[in-house]
């Protein structure tokens, strides 16, 4: 476990606690969900959500599988920036090739205007 001081980890940390609040569901039940052992499931989710500790990968994306959201949206350093992720990890494969499309096209006009 990884002691952690960095804004992006308290980021990750407001994110993390949000997202257990919405679904409803305790520290310690997020925690055994996400295959952390019961005897400190608890312990664990609160070091995270307090931002004193940061889980690695597999753990996050363990986490983020039982709150039904993409890893990625812990990661993401702007707000907006996640709240697309979110919205992304929510459609269908077909959707989100539509979304990427849209996205570089949009690119493409911006670049065009700046040209």
């Amino acid at each position: 476990m990884l002691v952690v001081s960095s804004p992006s980890d308290t980021l990750f940390a407001r994110r993390m606690k949000t997202a257990r609040l919405l679904l409803g569901i305790s520290q310690m039940e997020l925690g055994i969900r996400a295959g952390i052992d019961a005897s400190s499931a608890s312990a664990r989710i609160n070091q995270y959500e307090r931002g004193k500790h940061a889980p690695d990968f597999l753990t996050v994306r363990n986490l983020a599988r039982v709150l039904a959201i993409p890893a990625a949206y812990f990661y993401a350093e702007e707000d907006q920036l996640a709240e697309l992720i979110m919205a992304a990890g929510q459609l269908q494969a077909a959707e989100r090739k539509t979304l990427l499309d849209v996205a570089k096209t949009l690119l493409n006009a911006a670049d065009a205007k700046s040209k």
